[in-house]
This record gives structure tokens, sequence and C-alpha cells, in this order.
């Protein structure tokens, strides 16, 4: 795979975002505003199923309302799919593959 440089896509509010159709390499997920018990899921698809890539749960009570960096560095061969559960604010950093 070569790599074509890093590329991002931000989400904020629940919804069902299609980031990338095609191969790419899912770097991190930023979390810039959490929301209390919030989910973000995470599919190497082109929909919000098949293979899941993670599952990120924030805290019942959250602690801190500063970023939150969750480190992937993994291969998505299909597409990359995220579902937000809450009015959480994400930055989802991803290389495509050619």
């Amino acid at each position: 795979m070569k790599a074509a440089g890093s590329a991002f896509q931000n989400i904020a509010g629940a919804a069902t975002t299609l980031v990338r159709t095609g191969g790419c390499i899912l770097e991190r997920v930023v979390m810039n505003k959490r929301v209390a018990s919030g989910v973000v899921t995470i599919y190497d698809n082109t929909a919000a199923s098949g293979t899941k890539v993670g599952t990120i749960t924030n805290a019942g009570t959250l602690l801190s309302d500063a970023p939150v960096d969750v480190d992937y560095g993994v291969a998505c061969r299909t597409g990359l799919t995220v579902v937000t559960s809450a009015a959480d604010d994400i930055t989802v950093v991803y290389t495509p593959t050619l």
C-alpha cells in the first residue's frame, strides 16, 4: 500500500458518517468535545455494519473536558464508517491508501 498523506473528517453530533470509501489507515480519533456516556463505533465498511474496528465509550461522569486522542494505526480495507451516539465533537484522522 502506498500512502497519499493524512486526511481528516470532523463529526459533530449523533450521526452515521461514511468517512472514506476504499482502503485507508485509521490513524487516530481525536475526541475534541466529549459527552458523558457517548459512544463512538468504528467500522471497516461503507455502512454501519460488518467488521468493527472498535468502540469508544465515554465515562458516565467526565473528569476533564480536555481533548483525548485514541490511537489506532490500523488498515481498513473496505471503507471507514463512524457512528456517534451523542453530541460529541470528534475528528477522525486517516491516511488514504492507493
